[in-house]
């Protein structure tokens, strides 16, 4: 955990993860800054748009929220674990801490 007392995790921690099977990774920046540059795989939902995609999403998943720098991630994580999401992390750091190729 760190400062906003949600789970989180570091980009390594991340790449390793992404690298070991399906996990489902949240984009939650706005649709210009996805389009700019984002980690392979991820699935854009701006963080204005969460609450209304929440339906779609599976609870049970493995999921991780990331952003440019780990602000709009933390948000997004309190909203899914209120939403009754358990296993729900924040990337610390976000997509400008990222080490690996950003696609686009």
């Amino acid at each position: 955990m760190f400062g906003w007392g949600v789970k989180s995790i570091t980009v390594d921690e991340l790449a390793e993860k992404l690298g070991k099977g399906k996990r489902l990774l949240i984009d939650v920046r706005e649709p210009y800054e996805f389009s700019g540059g984002h980690v392979k795989g991820a699935v854009s939902i701006p963080l204005g748009k969460l609450a209304e995609r929440l339906g779609k999403l599976d609870p049970q998943a493995e999921t991780f929220v990331i952003c440019q720098s780990g602000h709009r991630s933390a948000a997004a994580v309190r909203r899914l674990t209120r939403a009754g999401f358990e296993q729900v992390y924040s990337v610390k750091g976000g997509t400008s801490s990222w080490r690996g190729k950003l696609v686009k």
